[in-house]
Formats: C-alpha cells, structure tokens, sequence
C-alpha cells in the first residue's frame, strides 16, 4: 500500500489491461466465496487465499506453516504466503474476460467520451456494444470501385441463376401436377379444382421468393457501393453482402471477401478506437474548429477536450473497452457471518459472481463452437453484468437481490453523501473536537461562547493532565487520567486554568462562507448544549430550533495565535460580501430598543413637558414611579457631544436610557431606533471609536434590547387586529364592479384577457385601500405595529392579511 508520505497528490485515469494485470496476485477463476462445511475460501474463488492473502496472520490455507518464523514462505501445497492477514486489504485480484467489454462511464457519461472520439451518436453505439446491430469496420473502397463492374455483372449474373431456377422449378410443377392428374382420372371437378388452387398458390409463392431473393441482390448491391465505414447495418443486410462477396468472388476469380468486414459488440468499438491517431485528429480538429462555427464547432470543441485529455494523461482510446476486470481486495467487499450460522455479504460479491458464471459460461460455449446466435447472446449478457457491476441500473433495470433491494455498484460506493469520499476520505472523524445543540447564551460577551464542563473536559484531556501534573496534583499522567475520570474538584480548577487563555472554533454546517468558523472563548456551563452569542446566529445562519454545532480545538501556538488574530468573532462584525455589519442586532434586540425609544403621542390637548435640570434628575423621577417611560420631557443637555454648554432639548426617558450606551460622541439621539437604525449605529461606532468600542456598543445594545423586550412584555392576539370599518364597504364594492366586468365579457364588449387584467387591477387596488385603512387606523403602540414598525419582524403587507383581506393568491 502507498504511503501518504512519498506523494503529493493522486491522479485518477483509465488503466491499460496490462496495468490491471499488474495491479493482480492472481485470477479469479470461480464464483464460490467460502467452503460451507469448512468456512474457509475456496482455491481460485472471490476470496482466494492464494491469491489476496491469508486470513488469519502467519497461517497457510492448510496449515503446514504457522508462526512469524516463516514469514514470507510460499506453501508449495495450497499456494499461500506466509505473511499477515491486513494485505487481504491491500491485494486484488483480476478477471480474465472471454470476450471485449465496453466500461459504461465512457459509454452513457454526459458527454459519452467514447462516442465524441468516433465520432458517433451515443444511441448508434449502444446497439453495436449491445449485439443489436453490426457495425462497418473496414471497407476497401478503392478495391471495390474497382471491380464494380465485374460485382455488378455477377449480380446480374446470380439474378439470372434465380430467374432460371424459378422457371425450372415452376416448369417442373406444371409437369408434376399434369402427370397426377392422369394417374386420377376419376377426380370429380370440385377435387380437380382444389388441386389447381394448390397449384397456382405454390407457383405464387415461387414466384414471390425468387422476386423477393432478386430485390435483396439489388439492395445488396446499392449497399456495396455507398457503404462506408462506421456505418450500422442489420445482421440480414450483413449476412446478404457476405453471400454476395462470396458469390463475386468465385464467380469473377477475385478475392473480395477480405475487402469488407463488420463486427458487433465490444471487439469491433475496440477495434475502431484502436486505429485512431489522436495526434492526426487533433490537428483535424483544431483545422475544423477555426473554419466552422454554430453547433459543428461546438461538437468539434467537446472533441477536442476530450482528444487532448488522452494526448496529456498518454491513455489510449481502446482502454475504454476491458479486457480484464479488477477485483478489489476481499476486505473491502467483506464476508460476515451472523448470530445465526448464515452469512451476510458485500453487494460486490453477488455482481463479481454475475460476472464469473457468465464469463465461465462463455468460454464454454466458444470451445465447443455454439452458434455465432448463442454466443452474441452470452456475450451480451456479460456485458450488462460488467454495467452493473460498475454503475448498477445506469443503462437498464438494476440487478436485484434476494429480497428486490437494487444491489450496491462500485460507483454506488463512491458517490453521494454516503459514499468514500464524502463519508470515509472528507468526512473523517477530528480528534479535539466534538458536536452539541445549540442553545441561546444572553449573558455571553460577543467573544465568548458557552462550552458544555463534560465536552470541555474531554476535549482538553490532555492539557488538563498534564496541568494537574505541573501543579502537583499528582505524580504521573496515569492518575491524572484517574482523577479525570473520577472527576475530583482539582479536575474543575486545572480545567479553568487550561481554558482561560485557549481559544476554540465553532463551525455550523453547511459552511458556506468564512464566517461559518468562528473562534471563541469558551465558558464553562453546566448542561449539555453549547451556549452562543445571539449577535453571530446570523453569521452561522443558525438558529435555536435544533441546530448543532462542532467544536474544535487549536493545538498549536500558531494556531491559537490566527484564532485570536483573525477568526475571533469580535474581529468579524462586518460581512465579506458587501461590507455591511453583519453583528448587527436583530429581533428581541430591536423590538426592545425600538419600545424603549418610543414617545407618546396620546396626550391631553394642554399638556406641556415636565422639566429637569439633567439626566439623573429624570432618570430619578422615572425609577421613583413619577415618570412614564415614553413620556415626552425637557431636560439640560450638551448642545453637541464635545461641548460644555447645555440647552433644553425635548427628549424621553426611553431615549435618554439608550443614549447612555452610546459613546459619549454619538450622543444624543433622539428618534425611535429600528433595525435599519441600529445597524447605522455599528456602521458609525466603528468608523467614530474603532473595533473596541463597538464590540462594547453591540453587548451594551444586545443587554439593552433584551432587557426592555422582557419589560415590554409584547404579544399579538386577535384583538390587537383593527379590523377597518370601511373593509366590507370596499370589497363589495369591488364584488360589484368585477360583476359589471363578467357581464360585459358575456355580452362580448371586451375580450377574455382583457376581462382578466381589469378584475386583477380591481382586487389590487382593494387590497391597497383596505391597507390604507388598516395602517392609518392603527396606534402606534399596537403590538403588532410595534413589531413590523420596528422592523424585528413581519410586514406591512402581513398586517394588511391579518387584520384585512388576504388579497391576490397565485
């Protein structure tokens, strides 16, 4: 087996048969797996110990040889080598096949590489490589226009022979018929009559047979003469050229059998991508790209890909048809056997011994010289258990088991979600790591994240170890993997230490952009969910309806150090496609601030703003109970963020909350801070106060949000929804006016179509009214204003549906 270490990458092409042959310790023979009385493989079969390895380490199949002692004996009784039983994974095996199969990647992929290289549509192929039809391989024109004249004179020449034998033959009738009826003279006229019906029908059928023969030399003959290589034709129209090259031959003393043959099958595409020079074709290629244009140069385009894929990998054409088949090691397509005595086994293994009985089979019948019928039939039935072998139910219904589940192909192991690469190659398990569910963590700051104790401990095991170790704890790493697993108080306090200054990634599948890995500072938390920020859920796209995430440990300092650099989620606010803050906050978040900043605007007709000398004086009044948080007030406050000087401004206590989280620069803002605001917010801080402040501004918004959400205490129901008086008013209206259209459109004053857009503009512009109505009636403070206004969630339109009309459905 190949080290990892001595390459750098792999190149995956087609293998010529005698790669294959090396690639093998032997050929497999037999379709038997196991002996059912021994339970050992049986001599030549799929799971040959002579050839793949032994089973069990440094044993012979028969016994003579045990030990380590003789390792690397051959066992001149069974065969076997003396060695350990792991090369069984490594070892393969090989199938001699009786006859040329086609591989069924190059045949039906999208493009079929095999058909661009003939130059042949996909469906012709099929039915030469299927036995359905014969395919041309070589023509000697020159030959053949030569002697045409001489091919076409003994065309005449057997039409002739035909038309004589069938006027013998007709002439003998008449005769026959004459002389019996003199022997019977005694016939009645009805028999007489039965017996010239007889007669006349012979003559008929006669005459018919020999036309019919003639008309088949005719066509023969046009065939000859415009048949070109690569051209189909049917096994009649084959076997009609043979008997009249035969009948040319021997009648002109030329040889004109050798100069047409046609073949069916995976020998005669074998035989045809064999004889192509990929050099000469492509210059012919590269030729006809730069004089044609539309689909021609496209199709000359895909030729040329594929005749240059040859050219670079130094593959030939002709290894697209097989020769012999791999086997792949035994381990790899296992035998088990189950509680019960019976076995189960690798899907693989019933397709390999399709494939042997068909192959055996066909040997047979070729050695005892069946007829050309029987062994086309065999020879198509391997070809399709070599298809299913390599990409089952691709070209026809799929090979079956015992209880009709469609059997694993080689390409079914390959592919999908399931298959090698993505499971056992990509998707292999990562040490240091470990998946949870995630559930809201509020009170985390935006670097931290909430690290389950249990998951904590196990991932940094070692490090705990050897910190127990270092502060003497314990003598040696054995009982510090004791006390690990006891979990002693001294286990929580190393614990601690190892984490307070080592980051972790948290990556949330799909991971689709780069914010999808994210480093943060783990917490330990009790449960077994990991805690995250709320603020990087739209990072991850994640939410909390039972999303999991993996986590993963840096172990080196240079990995830590990029953690802390470059993947901390603090140093990721902004999105790498459009720049926008990408942290901002959303939701609950926005829903609080946004009732927070909110001014009352139901107030008694004279009232007048209470004021106070400056902020701590109102904030004051509002905690002892004197003030409403939306109450519109007077306060002194700064003219502009830097200046000493303070004048009365009109503001709510709401506001002035908020604007005690902002830096002292930004401040003070006064209007209601919904979603496209607070992401202005972030943009601002940013580029006022720099990354520090406005990680500190968006834990501030994140606590602030979250807090006054709760005190709002906000939900919908049903009587939050103001139904418009006017609502009934406007849709019967419009009812009628669709009733004057359909009427009109019965009358045939307008067209169907024209019936259609106007009833379409009608419940258009009564679903506009009806929400016209619904928004202008609606207060401000309604729950369900609150939360579309502020832009935490819905719309506009939902509101209108809601309390309204549900409007135009597609």
């Amino acid at each position: 087996m190949a080290d990892a270490s001595t390459f750098d990458k792999i190149r995956i092409g087609i293998a010529s048969p005698d790669v294959v042959r090396s690639w093998s310790c032997g050929e497999v023979k037999k379709p038997e797996t196991i002996n059912y009385r021994t339970f050992k493989p049986e001599r030549d079969g799929l799971f040959c110990e002579r050839i793949f390895g032994p089973v069990k380490d440094w044993e012979c199949h028969c016994g003579r040889y045990k030990k380590v002692k003789f390792k690397g004996v051959v066992c001149d009784r069974c065969g076997v080598e003396v060695t350990r039983s792991k090369v069984r994974r490594e070892r393969m095996g090989h199938i001699e096949l009786a006859a040329p199969v086609s591989h069924i990647w190059y045949l039906k992929g999208v493009p079929s590489p095999m058909s661009l290289l003939l130059n042949m549509s996909p469906r012709p192929l099929e039915r030469v490589l299927y036995f359905a039809s014969y395919i041309v391989t070589y023509v000697n024109r020159p030959t053949i226009n030569e002697h045409l004249d001489k091919i076409r004179s003994a065309a005449a020449a057997i039409c002739e022979d035909i038309t004589t034998q069938r006027d013998a033959t007709m002439a003998e009738l008449r005769k026959d018929a004459s002389k019996e009826e003199k022997e019977n003279p005694d016939w009645d006229d009805k028999k007489k009559q039965d017996f010239q019906k007889k007669l006349g029908a012979r003559i008929k059928q006669e005459e018919k047979d020999a036309s019919e023969h003639i008309d088949e030399v005719h066509a023969t003959l046009k065939l000859l003469e415009s048949v070109q290589k690569q051209e189909l034709i049917t096994e009649d129209q084959y076997r009609a050229l043979e008997r009249l090259l035969e009948a040319v031959s021997e009648r002109a003393d030329v040889d004109l059998k050798s100069s047409f043959r046609a073949a069916l099958g995976g020998a005669a595409v074998k035989m045809l991508l064999a004889e192509i020079d990929l050099e000469k074709l492509a210059r012919e290629l590269r030729k006809e790209i730069s004089q044609s244009a539309g689909p021609k140069r496209a199709r000359a385009i895909k030729r040329m890909e594929i005749v240059d894929a040859f050219v670079s990998s130094k593959s030939r054409p002709e290894w697209m048809v097989l020769d012999c088949i791999p086997v792949i090691s035994p381990e790899l397509r296992p035998m088990v056997q189950l509680d019960g005595g019976r076995f189960a086994t690798s899907d693989l293994n019933d397709l390999y011994r399709r494939i042997i009985n068909r192959n055996n089979r066909l040997k047979k019948i070729t050695e005892i010289r069946a007829p050309e019928s029987i062994i086309n039939h065999e020879k198509r039935l391997l070809q399709e258990a070599v298809d299913a072998l390599i990409d089952n139910g691709r070209r026809n219904r799929p090979v079956v088991g015992s209880n009709n589940r469609t059997l694993k192909s080689l390409s079914d192991m390959l592919k999908g979600k399931e298959g090698r690469f993505r499971k056992n190659l990509l998707g292999k398990r990562v040490d240091y790591s470990g998946r949870s569910v995630i559930v809201v963590g509020p009170s985390l700051k935006l670097h931290q994240c909430g690290l389950p104790k249990e998951m904590a401990l196990e991932l940094f095991k070692p490090f705990v170890m050897k910190t127990l170790v270092e502060r003497k704890y314990t003598s040696n790493i054995k009982t510090a993997k004791r006390m690990i697993d006891r979990m002693k108080p001294e286990v929580w306090d190393a614990l601690e230490e190892v984490i307070s200054e080592h980051p972790v990634m948290l990556n949330r599948a799909p991971t689709l952009h780069r914010l999808g890995i994210q480093a943060f500072e783990p917490v330990l938390v009790d449960g077994k969910a990991i805690q995250v920020h709320p603020l990087v859920c739209h990072a991850f796209n994640a939410d909390f309806d039972g999303d999991q995430m993996a986590v993963h440990v840096p172990l080196s300092a240079s990995a830590q150090a990029e953690c802390r650099i470059l993947m901390l989620s603090t140093h990721n606010l902004f999105s790498p496609a459009d720049g926008r803050p990408i942290v901002a906050p959303i939701q609950d978040i926005v829903l609080g601030s946004f009732y927070l900043t909110m001014k009352s605007e139901d107030l008694p007709p004279n009232y007048q703003p209470r004021i106070f000398a400056d902020e701590e004086d109102a904030l004051v009044a509002y905690h002892n109970g004197h003030l409403d948080i939306h109450e519109p007030i007077r306060v002194r406050l700064p003219v502009s963020p830097d200046s000493e000087q303070k004048h009365l401004r009109e503001i709510t206590v709401g506001r002035l909350i908020f604007n005690n989280i902002l830096p002292p620069n930004m401040r003070y803002i006064d209007q209601e801070i919904g979603k496209k605001m607070m992401s202005r917010l972030v943009t601002d801080c940013y580029e006022k106060n720099g990354h520090e402040c406005t990680v500190k501004l968006l834990d501030d918004l994140k606590d602030l949000g979250f807090r006054y959400s709760t005190f709002a205490g906000i939900t919908i129901s049903m009587t939050d929804m103001d139904i418009p008086s006017k609502r009934d008013e406007i849709v019967e209206r419009t009812q009628d006016e669709v009733m004057k259209k359909n009427r009109a459109y019965t009358r045939g004053l307008i067209t169907q179509a024209e019936r259609k857009q106007q009833v379409l503009e009608l419940w258009t512009r009564a679903s506009e009214e009806v929400a016209t109505a619904i928004l202008g009636g609606i207060d401000s403070f309604n729950p369900i204003s609150i939360i579309t206004s502020s832009g935490a969630r819905g719309s506009e339109r939902q509101i209108t549906q809601l309390a309204g009309m549900r409007g135009l459905m597609s």
